[in-house]
């Protein structure tokens, strides 16, 4: 699937959770995904718990994820040691 086809599964509406970005037809946020994703949930797991969400679904979470950070300077939270 091409990026922008992936892209379109992302949506922003004020009116649903405070206007952050959602999983189109879902009150499911990309942050709350990555969060899910970053704590060990595995993609079939998340799958098996919001059984409307596709694997698509979750790459293109990541994907929003990635492209918000191509314009920004990283900043790590902590200095690395030496």
């Amino acid at each position: 699937m091409r990026d922008e086809q992936l892209l379109e599964r992302i949506v922003v509406d004020q009116k649903v959770m405070v206007g952050k970005p959602i999983i189109k037809g879902t009150r499911l946020t990309v942050e709350f995904i990555l969060i899910t994703l970053a704590h060990g949930a595995a993609i079939s797991e998340i799958l098996d718990e919001y059984s409307g969400l596709s694997e698509d679904d979750i790459k293109a979470c990541m994907l929003f994820a990635s492209k918000s950070m191509e314009d920004s300077s990283f900043m790590p939270l902590t200095e690395a040691a030496v």
